[in-house]
């Protein structure tokens, strides 16, 4: 039979471990599972340009296409990547060439394009977004707005090393 001994030292030593797994357990747990990896949105290359220009501005401007890119697993901000954005606008199509342009992340991995103002196509306004520079696997994404009144619209990235 085993004698359980209870002294003053057992049980502070006990409580402390118990105290520190549990205040571990509540702040590392998204590290440890690590920040997945966006997944490209199938379709998401319709009217994709390989190469458009990097711009200041796509058209007149008055609508933000804006977002963050970080890497997968520890969530490191990538700065320098190259995002390309396209979409529907009062001032083109998304086909045209004038609907599309590539902008670069900042040394905190967020980017920030002004473009003309998105309008419904296919009954949703939506934008395009693509990272394709080759440091990581390509994405598409595709996020649609909640009203096609918006000014804005935000899409994020978390990349995967090729």
């Amino acid at each position: 039979m085993t004698t359980l001994l209870l002294n003053r030292r057992n049980l502070l030593a006990a409580g402390g471990s118990a105290l520190l797994t549990g205040v571990s357990g509540f702040l590392l747990p998204a590290r440890a599972a690590g920040l997945a990896p966006t997944e490209s949105m199938a379709g998401g290359a319709n009217n994709y340009r390989k190469g458009a220009a990097i711009v200041d501005r796509i058209g007149k401007g008055g609508f933000w296409m804006s977002g963050t890119v970080r890497r997968a697993g520890d969530g490191t901000p990538l700065a320098g990547q190259r995002i390309q954005i396209w979409a529907h606008t009062t001032e083109g199509q998304e086909h045209e060439p004038q609907s599309h342009g590539a902008t670069m992340t900042d040394k905190n991995g967020a980017f920030r394009l002004e473009m003309p103002q998105i309008i419904p196509v296919f009954g949703q306004p939506h934008g395009h977004l693509a990272y394709d520079s080759g440091e990581f696997k390509t994405v598409f994404l595709r996020p649609v707005m909640r009203s096609a009144k918006d000014k804005s619209l935000e899409g994020h990235f978390v990349l995967q090393p090729v």
